[in-house]
């Protein structure tokens, strides 16, 4: 039970699922790509644009966990289209390859959401020598990005439907690092605070859509550019914190959004097919 269930002037509230928000909207002919779509929010991303007719290329480290996303989604919607491909977004080469063959489909790119991530990890580092959140949530889409950013604006040209680039963010991101982004201590252990660490990984995931959307708005291109903040959501991002994943289990149903429930984020995504525009570099967050 979500106790703050009034509507906001969406017409929904913080109760309200990604069903609810895409009820009778189209998606027919369109294509997304959703990155980390073997759980949470990826995966419900995912089923949800399957639902409204959306080809979904759902982007997975986990091939053997994405497929059987994509089996149980299928059985729910035989209709649905959906492909799972093997993307590590930590790893630069895993990122080329998957953009290469996502160009070799030949398919049109509507959406591109930026969902995958890490929350809290010990200290690491990438197979590009990267700490490990900052490689993930960060590098690797800002690297994706930039790899398919042509193919989006060729769609948006032919097929004149606005696409749409969301990075999903969190409000962490005003709890970084004192400093912001640790240019000069990125990869270094001493100091590491792990969940300061998130923050500066969500921090340049805003910064990023931010100056996207400007660059894309100078070039008059067709193509928004967000970040959105899905709310306190109950996923396995809290693995790391066994105190959190406790708290998460015994109280959350009564606090916490679940995964169906992140509706700002599908209305920014559905702003596309709803023929909205003028949404540029925002951030947006969930009630």
């Amino acid at each position: 039970m979500w106790f703050f269930s009034r509507n906001g002037t969406s017409g929904f509230s913080a109760s309200s699922t990604a069903e609810d928000v895409t009820q009778g909207i189209d998606g027919s002919g369109l294509t997304a790509i959703v990155t980390g779509a073997s759980s949470g929010i990826g995966a419900e991303t995912a089923r949800v644009l399957a639902l409204r007719g959306v080809h979904v290329v759902m982007g997975v480290r986990n091939l053997e966990a994405g497929r059987a996303v994509k089996e149980a989604i299928v059985k729910g919607n035989p209709n649905a289209k959906l492909d799972a491909m093997d993307l590590d977004l930590s790893s630069m080469e895993s990122v080329k390859k998957f953009a290469e063959d996502f160009k070799s489909l030949n398919l049109p790119l509507n959406l591109l959401i930026n969902n995958a991530g890490i929350m809290a990890t010990p200290f690491m580092l990438s197979k590009d020598n990267i700490e490990l959140q900052f490689a993930t949530n960060h590098v690797g889409h800002f690297l994706l990005t930039n790899l398919l950013m042509e193919t989006i604006r060729k769609t948006a040209r032919a097929s004149r439907k606005e696409g749409r680039i969301v990075n999903v963010s969190s409000r962490r991101h005003k709890f970084s690092y004192p400093e912001g982004i640790r240019f000069a201590k990125l990869n270094d252990p001493s100091g590491y605070n792990s969940l300061s660490a998130y923050g500066q990984s969500k921090l340049a995931n805003i910064l990023h859509a931010n100056e996207l959307a400007r660059q894309l708005k100078e070039d008059r291109v067709e193509v928004t550019a967000n970040s959105v903040h899905p709310g306190l959501i109950a996923t396995n991002l809290f693995r790391h914190y066994s105190f959190l994943t406790g708290l998460v289990g015994l109280v959350g149903k009564y606090v916490i959004k679940n995964v169906q429930q992140i509706t700002q984020a599908f209305e920014v995504m559905y702003a596309l097919f709803l023929n909205q525009s003028g949404c540029r570099g925002q951030q947006l967050h969930a009630m």
